[in-house]
């Protein structure tokens, strides 16, 4: 018997890791948080896209609370200091923490006229899967099982 979900996950687990996940876990009063560097690419050259420093809060429960981002220009142009010293500033502002699995909901914000969040993809043709995007920049990506805590790159 077929377990396929006819929608999107109502939550998905992101295991701790090394890479794109080095800053997920709880706060010391039990919220959820990923700090992450999402990004708009350049598509006409050196003087567009973007880079952010994005700071999700999630309630013990994994439910959406706010979204603390921050804004730093074309990669090519951007203060590489300013955004580290910006990421260290998200990372010391929730207090003590401990890196470790997190499970929460998608989630969609507009800052800056770009789209953040966890984003949920239809399948595009039968058979397809339901996918989560870590947008802007596309560089998680989860699939079922939402439990597994992996994702693509």
């Amino acid at each position: 018997m077929s377990s396929m979900r006819i929608g999107p996950p109502s939550r998905l687990a992101i295991n701790h890791d090394d890479y794109h996940a080095e800053h997920v876990g709880r706060t010391a009063n039990g919220r959820q948080f990923f700090l992450t560097t999402p990004f708009e690419p350049s598509i006409r050259g050196e003087d567009d896209g973007q880079e952010f420093v994005a700071l999700y809060l999630f309630d013990a429960d994994g439910r959406f609370l706010e979204a603390r981002i921050d804004a730093f220009g074309p990669r090519t142009q951007m203060d590489r200091s300013a955004r580290r010293a910006a990421y260290d500033a998200r990372l010391k502002e929730l207090g003590e923490v401990t890196f470790t699995r997190i499970e929460v909901e998608p989630f969609a914000i507009d800052r800056f006229g770009t789209t953040f969040g966890l984003i949920p993809r239809e399948p595009e043709e039968d058979g397809d899967t339901w996918w989560v995007n870590l947008k802007p920049g596309d560089y998680m990506a989860f699939t079922e099982p939402w439990d597994s805590g992996e994702y693509d790159t």
